[in-house]
């Protein structure tokens, strides 16, 4: 088995390559046609990056409907390596109004370039390419913009007060845009609120915005607040705007209430009575201090990590060399390359060692009864040695699991510290068969200091776990509670077949950190000083 293990570490290839910058994208869009004379296209950008000659999704922007020419006010962040060429992908879809996902999605265009272009430019713009590489009379701008020092975000809660109304049979529906005004002379938008229907004294929801987003952490920066009366063919009216800095928003943190006229400078300066559009009011300016993935670790936070492994029948008879179980003398199977890969990872923040491995669908000797098979060391080994023992079976219920590593980290969260976050590794070779069950228990386990990882092994249909995963839209619970935030990232082992492993650890790690940060942060669980902590005992 020795010889298993070593072949499987010795192809990690790990190299460690430090981070220069972090680079914030900001993307829009022009010229793009509309999808007939009644409607316009409802836009979305996803990011794309190439690993190994292959297209994985980074990131995406948010969906702005009925607009041809949208400025999304999603950044798109990735990391910058100066010694690395970075292709990025950057694909324009038509989102189906039902829905925020791809499966149905029209593809209006692709810009490819490198990460260097886009930073040595500052923007770039290029026109969208379609199928065959065909241009057509649409184009995507990417600005880009090096992330500061200042990891600071700030909390900001606006409302506003008798609204010019801009609709004949009903009351306007307003919505709030901010940008920041740049030393060149442009502006970047920063947020844009939610639409407040048939509303003009509106409460928006309060949101976060990082302090370099914000105003490149300058607090006497000109900010630009806009107010529009949102149109569904996408030509919104102009209600009124104001400027201020974020060194005045934060008169409000001192418990004074913070308000601005509202003004449209044509009726400014047409009407003689005119006093304002209205009045926005800040409601709540608070600064929240961000700490990192490090932080938490260096602060003692432990990464407790658990694997289940199926040993449903639809892997083949594992001593036949068809099978996805089958263990070849000196080539690990899918099983092992991505148990090593993702395994060799999280142990080094595991100060014991120790994993708890589950098995299901399995029928175990003496009685055969379903059950769920455990074992806490030897993962590798265990997994070896107990495959001669039992009759692969079914069903694919994964359900039980997630609710099992939800208990532990239950218990974690009423600790209301940062000492131990909860990772689950599932790998499976098919379609789930309690999906509803699934579905709830991912929705609950949202909640609490835990992450699920999913790869699928071998070529079987695998659109349940994309569901899963949330990529297509957000995942609810069959009952419609939606995910307080996403926890699962799926990976088909199939897309990592011709590259290293370490491909596969990077991209099946890639959410953890700041999945972590999100679920800390959003507590207000600030990490230990590593000064006040207790080295634990490293394990024999």
């Amino acid at each position: 088995m020795s010889n298993i293990y070593e072949s499987a570490e010795a192809t990690l290839g790990f190299i460690s390559s430090p981070c220069l910058a972090k680079v914030e994208l900001r993307v829009a869009s022009r010229g793009i046609s509309d999808r007939d004379a009644l409607s316009k296209p409802d836009p979305c950008v996803v990011l794309k990056m190439q690993s190994h000659g292959q297209w994985f999704e980074v990131d995406r922007t948010e969906v702005i409907r009925s607009s041809s020419s949208p400025v999304f006010s999603k950044i798109l962040l990735v990391d910058y390596y100066f010694e690395e060429v970075q292709r990025l992908r950057f694909e324009l879809h038509d989102i189906s109004s039902g829905n925020n996902g791809l499966r149905d999605a029209d593809f209006l265009g692709a810009l490819e370039c490198t990460l260097g272009q886009i930073v040595s430019q500052r923007k770039l713009t290029k026109a969208l390419l379609k199928q065959g590489n065909t241009s057509g009379k649409s184009s995507i701008t990417v600005t880009a913009e090096e992330l500061s020092g200042n990891d600071d975000y700030v909390e900001l809660s606006f409302s506003a007060r008798k609204l010019d109304d801009k609709d004949f049979f009903s009351k306007s529906d307003p919505f709030l845009e901010i940008f920041r005004l740049n030393d060149d002379g442009t502006e970047s938008l920063v947020h844009r609120t939610e639409t407040i229907m048939n509303n003009l004294s509106p409460v928006w929801k309060s949101f976060k915005v990082s302090l370099n987003t914000l105003c490149s952490g300058d607090h006497d920066r000109e900010l630009k607040c806009t107010v529009w009366d949102w149109d569904s063919n996408g030509k919104h009216d102009f209600i009124g705007e104001f400027q201020t800095t974020f060194k005045e928003m934060r008169i409000e943190q001192e418990g004074k209430q913070l308000q601005w006229e509202c003004i449209n400078p044509k009726y400014q300066m047409k009407k003689k009575n005119y006093r304002n559009s209205g009045v926005v009011i800040l409601n709540h300016c608070k600064i929240i201090k961000m700490y990192s993935f490090l932080d938490y670790i260096m602060g003692g936070c432990q990464i407790q990590f658990t694997v289940a492994i199926d040993f449903t029948a639809s892997n083949g008879d594992p001593r036949n060399s068809c099978s996805l179980h089958y263990i070849h003398p000196y080539q690990p199977n899918e099983y092992l390359k991505a148990l090593v890969a993702v395994g060799e990872i999280c142990q080094d923040y595991d100060s014991d060692k120790m994993f708890p491995v589950f098995g299901f669908g399995a029928l175990i000797p003496p009685d055969f009864k379903v059950r769920h098979l455990g074992w806490i060391q030897g993962v590798v080994e265990a997994y070896q040695n107990c495959l001669p023992k039992i009759q692969l079976y079914g069903p694919t219920n994964i359900a039980p699991i997630i609710q099992k590593v939800a208990l532990s980290a239950s218990e974690e969260m009423h600790t209301k510290e940062a000492m131990e976050y909860f990772i689950l590794l599932i790998l499976t070779d098919g379609v789930i068969t309690d999906m509803a069950d699934t579905r709830e228990a991912i929705v609950h386990a949202s909640h609490l200091p835990m992450s699920v990882i999913i790869v699928g092994v071998g070529n079987a249909d695998f659109t349940d776990m994309q569901i899963l995963d949330g990529d297509d839209g957000i995942l609810r619970s069959p009952k419609g509670e939606p995910v307080l935030r996403d926890i699962v990232q799926f990976v088909p082992f199939k897309d990592f077949k011709h590259a290293s492993p370490a491909a596969l650890a990077k991209s099946v790690l890639a959410e953890v950190p700041n999945q972590v940060v999100d679920y800390y942060n959003a507590k207000g669980i600030k990490p230990k000083s590593p000064a006040n902590i207790q080295s634990p005992v490293p394990a024999c």
